[in-house]
C-alpha cells in the first residue's frame, strides 16, 4: 500500500488524543496553575453555601455587581444574582438583544454528603452523637471510620444567623463515624454490601466528657450543650432552625508522582463549577449574552426553591429583559429569549477505571486524560429520563470544538443495563433550548474523595471559554 494510500486511509478513521501529548509547553504550564486555582477553589467550598459565597468573591473581583441594584444594562455588563444564599447566576451582557438567545453554562453546586437532623443530639454509653440523614447517592461504607468536618448555618431563637465550620483547620477536632471490629463482625459480613451500614447507623461522634459537677443521667450530653453554648450561644433547640452538614475533612491533594491528578471532596460538581466561572470571569463584550449558571439540589432531583425546578432562573432572566427594554417585559419575550439559547450542561462524567473497567462499554466511554466529556444522552437502560440532544447541535458544537483545538470526547454512565444517572439538562430542554451535557470525567464519583485529571480540567475550563465566546 502506498504511503498517500495510508494517509487517505487514516483519515477515514476516528481517533481520539491524550491532551498532554497535544500541548505546548506554555499550555503545560497552564494546566498546572489552573489547577492550583481550582484546589484553592474547592478546598474553600465544601458546602453549597460556601461555594455561592466563594463564586460572588470571585464575581465581584472582576467587576461584577448585583442586578437588584441595576436600572438598566448595557452591552458589556456584567451582573450577577443569588438566590436564597444557595444559587447564583452571572451574565456578562451581549451585544445582540437577549430574545435571541443566551449562551449558558450550567453546572450545580450541591455534593453528596451527610445531613444532621432536626432533633440530633443523644447519648449512650458515655458517648455523645449527632443522628444524620444522608443527601444523594452516597456509598454507606465509606463514611465510616474516618475524620469528618460539620459546617453549617444555624438561626437561633432570636433571628441571629451563626456559621459554622470545624473540623479542617489543622487545630479543630473532627468527627467520627465506627463501624464494628473484624472480629464482631460476623452478621455484618454476611449481608450485601449497601446493606452493611444502615442509614440509621450513621451516627457521628461529638463528644466523649461528662459534664463537671452534675450527676445527671444526661451529663455527656449536657456537656456538649455547653461548648455549643459557649462558643455559638447555641442552645440545644437551635438544631430546629438549623442546616448543618458533614463533609470530609481535608483539603485537596495531587495525586501521583507526576501531580497529574487532584484528590477532593466534591469535584462532583464544583469542578464544573470552577471551570465555567473561570470561564465567564475572562469574558468580555460576547454577541450572545453569556450565563454562568450554579444551582442547587442536583443530587436529590433538582426540587425545592433552589433546585432546577425552581423559578429563580425564570426571574432572573425575566429581570435582564425588563432591564434592557426600559423596564417592559412580556412572558413571550421570556419563553423567546429561553427557546433561541444554547446550553451546555456541566456536570461530571465517569470516567473508566481500570480497576473495574467491566462496568463501561469501552468504546463509548470517557476516558481519563483525553479531554472534556460530551455525553449526547444521560437516563438509564432505554435512555429514561434522558435528555437526548439533536444531532444537529452536536455537530455545530463539534466544528466549534475541532476548530479552536479543544480537545474533547463522547461518553455515557457506564453500560447499558449497569446503571444511570441524570442532570439538569432534561429540565432545561423543556423551555425548548438545545442542551447537551459537557464536563470533566471523574473517578470514584460520589465518594468522599473523588480524583480528576488536571489536563481535563484544563481542557473543559477551554470548552466553556470558547462557547462563551465564538458559539
Amino acid at each position: 500500500m502506498e504511503i498517500g494510500d495510508v494517509m487517505e486511509n487514516n483519515k477515514l478513521f476516528y481517533k481520539k488524543h491524550f491532551i498532554w501529548d497535544k500541548l505546548n509547553n506554555e499550555e503545560k504550564v497552564d494546566v498546572f496553575n489552573v489547577a492550583d486555582d481550582y484546589k484553592a477553589f474547592i478546598d474553600s467550598s465544601k458546602t453549597e453555601r460556601l461555594t455561592i459565597n466563594e463564586i460572588i468573591k470571585r464575581a465581584e473581583a472582576k467587576g461584577f455587581v448585583n442586578i437588584l441594584d441595576q436600572k438598566d444594562i448595557k452591552p458589556g455588563a456584567r451582573l450577577y444574582y443569588v438566590n436564597k444564599g444557595k444559587d447564583a447566576v452571572l451574565a456578562v451582557i451581549g451585544k445582540e438583544n437577549i430574545e435571541s438567545g443566551m449562551n449558558i453554562v450550567g453546572s450545580h453546586v450541591d455534593s453528596p454528603r451527610i445531613d444532621i437532623k432536626q432533633n440530633p443530639l443523644y447519648e449512650e454509653h458515655g458517648i455523645s452523637l449527632l443522628k444524620t440523614h444522608y443527601y444523594g447517592g452516597i456509598r454507606k461504607y465509606q463514611w465510616v471510620t474516618i475524620p469528618l468536618a460539620l459546617y453549617g448555618t444555624v438561626v437561633k431563637g432570636n433571628g441571629d444567623v451563626i456559621e459554622i465550620a470545624i473540623g479542617d483547620d489543622e487545630n479543630d477536632p473532627v468527627f467520627y463515624i465506627t463501624d464494628l471490629l473484624p472480629h464482631l463482625a460476623k452478621d455484618q459480613n454476611d449481608k450485601k454490601l449497601s446493606e452493611a451500614i444502615e442509614g440509621e447507623g450513621l451516627n457521628v461522634i461529638i463528644g466523649s466528657l461528662p459534664s463537671e459537677g452534675k450527676d445527671d443521667e444526661k451529663k455527656f450530653k449536657l456537656n456538649v450543650l455547653k461548648i455549643l453554648d459557649e462558643k455559638y450561644g447555641m442552645i440545644e433547640e437551635d438544631f430546629q432552625t438549623a442546616e448543618l452538614e458533614i463533609v470530609p475533612a481535608g483539603r485537596s491533594r495531587d495525586v501521583g508522582l507526576d501531580r497529574g491528578m487532584i484528590m477532593a471532596y466534591g469535584h462532583d460538581d464544583r469542578v464544573c463549577a470552577y471551570t465555567s466561572l473561570k470561564a465567564i470571569l475572562e469574558l468580555e463584550n460576547p454577541h450572545k449574552t453569556a450565563i454562568a449558571l450554579f444551582v442547587d439540589k442536583e443530587e436529590i432531583g433538582s426540587v425545592g426553591n433552589t433546585g432546577m425546578e425552581s423559578q429563580f432562573f425564570n426571574n432572573m432572566v425575566a429581570e435582564l429583559i425588563a432591564l434592557q427594554n426600559e423596564g417592559n417585559y412580556c412572558e413571550r419575550s421570556l419563553k423567546k429569549a429561553l427557546a433561541n439559547s444554547s446550553m451546555l450542561s456541566s456536570d461530571v462524567s465517569a470516567g473508566v477505571d481500570p480497576t473495574y473497567s467491566q462496568v463501561s462499554e469501552l468504546q463509548n466511554a470517557a476516558i481519563m486524560g483525553q479531554g472534556v466529556a460530551m455525553i449526547k444522552y444521560t437516563g438509564s437502560k432505554g435512555k429514561s429520563g434522558a435528555n437526548d440532544a439533536n444531532a444537529e447541535y452536536i455537530g455545530k458544537l463539534r466544528k466549534l470544538f475541532n476548530d479552536n483545538e479543544v480537545i474533547w470526547q463522547s461518553a455515557e454512565l457506564g453500560k447499558v443495563d449497569q446503571g444511570g444517572g441524570g442532570t439538569i439538562a432534561y429540565i432545561m430542554a423543556n423551555y425548548n433550548m438545545d442542551v447537551v451535557d459537557l464536563g470533566v470525567p471523574v473517578l470514584s464519583m460520589h465518594a468522599l474523595f473523588e480524583m480528576v485529571s488536571k489536563t481535563d480540567v484544563y481542557m473543559t475550563y477551554k470548552a466553556y471559554e470558547t462557547f462563551y465566546n465564538k458559539f
